[in-house]
C-alpha cells in the first residue's frame, strides 16, 4: 500500500538551528514517536526501534535510516526502511528550510512510501490519519526540543 505525505511546519528557530536538530540523533530519537532506540552505524546513518500501534495493530519495528544529498542549511533528503511484528516499510522524503522572515523557518516535506503487512490491513484511509498524526507529535516535539529554554527563577 502506498502512502504519501506532503505539508509544510513553521518552527520558532532560524534555518541552521532547525538543520543542526535535524541532524543530531539525540534530537531525532526524543522526536520520533515511539522511538526506543536509535544508534549511527556511518555518518547519516543509523538503525533504529521504533514502538508503534496502528488502529489495532501495534508492535515494534527495526529499521535503517539515512540523510542524503544533504545541502546545509537548505534541503536534504531522509530515506527509511524496516520491518517487524506490524509489517513492513519503506520511504523517501524530501525536506527543504526557508526563513519565515520573522525569525523562525518553514520547513516543506514530500514524501512516498510503500507499507506492507499486518500494518497495511488497517486501510489507506486510516494509515495516512495516523501517518500525519505521526508527524503531528514530531513536529510537536521538534519544537519543543528548539524552544528556548526558560530564564531562572530570580
Amino acid at each position: 500500500m502506498q502512502l504519501e505525505l506532503t505539508g509544510s511546519e513553521t518552527v520558532g528557530a532560524p534555518p541552521q538551528q532547525v538543520w543542526d536538530a535535524l541532524n543530531d540523533p539525540k534530537v531525532l530519537q526524543a522526536c520520533i514517536p515511539g522511538c526506543r532506540r536509535m544508534t549511527e552505524t556511518a555518518p547519516d546513518s543509523y538503525m533504529m526501534e521504533v514502538q508503534l500501534k496502528v488502529a489495532a495493530v501495534g508492535g515494534s519495528f527495526e529499521g535503517a535510516v539515512a540523510l542524503e544529498d544533504k545541502k546545509e542549511p537548505v534541503s536534504g533528503n531522509i530515506r527509511v526502511s524496516g520491518e517487524g511484528s506490524i509489517g513492513t516499510g519503506t520511504g523517501a522524503a524530501t525536506f527543504t528550510l526557508e526563513p519565515d522572515g520573522q525569525g523562525g523557518t518553514v520547513l516543506h516535506y514530500d514524501g512516498r512510501g510503500e507499507i506492507g503487512g499486518l500494518v497495511a490491513g488497517v486501510g489507506q484511509r486510516i494509515l495516512k490519519s495516523v501517518a500525519k498524526h505521526l508527524v503531528k507529535q514530531f513536529f510537536g516535539a521538534l519544537k519543543k526540543q528548539l524552544a528556548p529554554a526558560p530564564a531562572a527563577a530570580r
